[in-house]
C-alpha cells in the first residue's frame, strides 16, 4: 500500500512542469532559509554572532571534510589563490553585518532590506564587470534604493545601526556573488566550497576564542541544525534553478517575505509596519523589472 502511495506521488511530481518543479523546491529553500533566519535570532539572543558563525562553519567544514578528504589536494588547487582569499574577506564582513541585523531587527525588515543585493548587483556590474547600463535599468535602481530609504527612515538622528549594517551586508553578498562567479570561470565547485569553509572557520576561531560563551546543549544542537538548513537551502536553489527558467524562478525568492512576517509575527510576536511594506514593494518592482531588461538583454 505504501509502495502505491510512494509510486503516484512519484509520477505526480515527474509529470509536473519544469517550472512547476523548480517552483516547489525554490518555496522549500525560502521557508528553510527563513527556519534559519529565525533560529540565527533565537541563538542570537544570548550567544555572540561570531561564536554562531565559528560554530556554523565548523559543522558545515566537518560535513565537507569526508569529500575533502577524498578529493585531497586536488580539492584545494587553484590558480586564483588571491580572489579565493578577497572573496572570503568579503563573506566574513557580509555574514557579520548580516547575523548583527538579523539578532537586532524584524525579520520581516531584515529580509526585505536583503533583497537589496540585486540593486547593488546593477552598480557592481558597472564598477567591476564594466557591463552597460542604460537609464531604464539606472532608473529602476534609483527606485529600489528609495525603497531602502523608506524602509530604514533616516533621521536627523541618522540611519538605524542596524539597519545599516543589513544594507552593507546586502551590498557586499552582491559583490561576493561577483567574485563567486568569476572563480567559476576557472575553478571547480568543490575547491570554491573548500577554501570558503576552510577560511572563514579559521578566521573565525580567533574572535570566537575572546568572545566564548559556553552554549548549553540545546543552543549546539540548534546551530548544527543551522548548518544542516544551510546545505538543504543551497540544495533546493541548485534543484529549483536547474529545473525551472531563470525568468520564472527568480520572483519566487520575494515570497521570503511574506514567510519572514509570519514567523516574526507568530514567534516573536512582530508586527511589520506600513514603510517596511511600501518600502519592500518598491525593491521587489525595481528588482524584477531589472530582471525583465536582462532577459530581454535591453539596457
Amino acid at each position: 500500500m505504501h509502495h502505491t502511495y510512494i509510486k503516484v506521488i512519484i509520477a505526480s511530481w515527474q509529470g509536473l512542469s519544469g517550472n512547476a518543479r523548480g517552483s516547489l523546491w525554490l518555496l522549500t529553500g525560502g521557508l528553510f532559509a527563513t527556519v534559519m533566519i529565525t533560529g540565527i535570532k533565537f541563538a542570537g539572543q544570548r550567544l555572540p554572532v561570531l561564536e554562531i558563525l565559528f560554530m556554523r562553519q565548523l559543522f558545515l567544514f566537518i560535513m565537507l571534510t569526508p569529500i575533502l578528504a577524498r578529493e585531497f589536494p586536488g580539492a584545494f588547487r587553484t590558480k586564483r589563490l588571491k580572489l579565493h582569499f578577497t572573496r572570503c574577506a568579503v563573506s566574513i564582513v557580509a555574514m557579520v553585518t548580516g547575523f548583527t541585523a538579523i539578532v537586532h531587527l524584524p525579520l520581516a525588515e531584515a529580509t526585505a532590506i536583503s533583497f537589496s543585493r540585486a540593486l547593488f548587483a546593477t552598480v557592481l556590474a558597472v564598477l567591476i564587470l564594466k557591463e552597460l547600463v542604460g537609464i531604464r535599468r539606472w532608473g529602476a535602481t534609483l527606485v529600489g534604493f528609495l525603497g531602502v530609504l523608506i524602509i530604514v527612515q533616516p533621521s536627523s538622528d541618522g540611519i538605524n545601526a542596524y539597519a545599516l549594517l543589513a544594507i552593507i551586508s546586502a551590498a557586499l553578498v552582491s559583490c561576493n556573488l561577483i567574485m563567486t562567479k568569476k572563480l567559476t570561470t576557472t575553478e571547480k565547485p568543490k575547491t570554491i566550497m573548500a577554501y570558503h569553509a576552510g577560511l572563514l572557520t579559521i578566521a573565525y576561531a580567533g574572535p570566537c576564542w575572546w568572545l566564548w560563551v559556553e552554549p548549553t546543549w540545546p543552543e549546539v544542537g540548534l546551530i548544527i541544525g543551522l548548518a544542516g538548513l544551510m546545505s538543504a537551502v543551497q540544495y533546493c536553489i541548485i534543484r529549483g534553478y536547474r529545473d525551472a527558467e531563470a525568468s520564472a524562478a527568480q520572483p519566487l525568492e520575494y515570497v521570503r517575505l511574506l514567510y519572514a512576517a509570519a514567523i516574526g509575527f507568530l514567534v516573536f510576536a512582530e508586527i511589520p509596519t506600513t514603510w517596511t511594506w511600501v518600502g519592500a514593494a518598491l525593491i521587489i518592482a525595481s528588482s524584477l523589472y531589472t530582471m525583465k531588461r536582462n532577459v530581454m538583454n535591453n539596457s
